[in-house]
This record gives C-alpha cells, structure tokens and sequence, in this order.
C-alpha cells in the first residue's frame, strides 16, 4: 500500500490597511499601494517553491479606522512588532488631513534609526 504524505500547508497573510474616503488615499497610501503588492508578489516567488502560500488582503478603513492605516500585518502581526529595532510612529500627514475632514496624524514606521512615511516594501520581505 502506497503511504499518502500529507504536509501542513504554511501561509503568510499579508494584510496593508488603508484610508479610503470616496476612492481617495492620501499621498503616503498611494505610493505605499504601488509598493506593497509588488514586495509580496516577489515574496509569494521566493516562498511559493518552499512549500508556502502567501496572499494578500487589503482592507479599507473608513474616517473611524484611519489610526490603523498604512499599517502592514504578517500573519496579523504588525511590521514593527516583528522587526527588531522597529516601532510605529505618527507624523501629521497634509495631504490626509483634508481626506477624513479633520487634522489627522498618520501612521509611519521608525527602522534602524529612520522613520518611513511610506512602507518601504524592503521591510515586508525582512519581517517575513
């Protein structure tokens, strides 16, 4: 008899929240929305052959969430928590003040000294 060999399947949920008011994000979401999928697209090729899937869910948050976004999660664990000499940081952010209709201070991310305003996709494959 033929033994049937079963392998846990290994997943990396990638989850990038964002503002979205009326289909607008603010400067820093945009440029982190052309970065973020190609990191894990590059991600999902590098771990696909080791036996892993990697996915990614974007979630849009509305005036009440967007303390949460341009946050990244790996496997609902935030990039900061995850990195050694990483820490979330808020800096006023002028072009999302005016998206949600009152001052707002955005998330960033402070690594090794610099703090990111956009989520370097660098970081995304370093966490993983």
């Amino acid at each position: 008899m033929n033994r049937l060999e079963i392998r846990p399947i290994k997943r990396l949920k990638t989850e990038w929240k964002h503002l979205d008011k009326d289909g607008r994000t603010c400067e820093r979401c945009a440029h982190s929305k052309e970065k973020v999928p190609r990191a894990v697209e590059e991600l999902d090729g590098e771990f696909r052959p080791r036996g892993w899937t990697v996915t990614l869910k974007g979630t849009l948050l509305t005036k009440k969430g967007f303390i949460e976004s341009n946050q990244v999660l790996l496997n609902g664990k935030p990039l900061e928590k995850i990195l050694p000499q990483a820490a979330k940081s808020e800096i006023c952010c002028s072009s999302c003040k005016n998206l949600p209709g009152l001052r707002t201070l955005c998330q960033t991310i402070w690594h090794q000294g610099k703090t990111y305003e956009a989520i370097p996709p660098d970081l995304i494959p370093e966490a993983a």
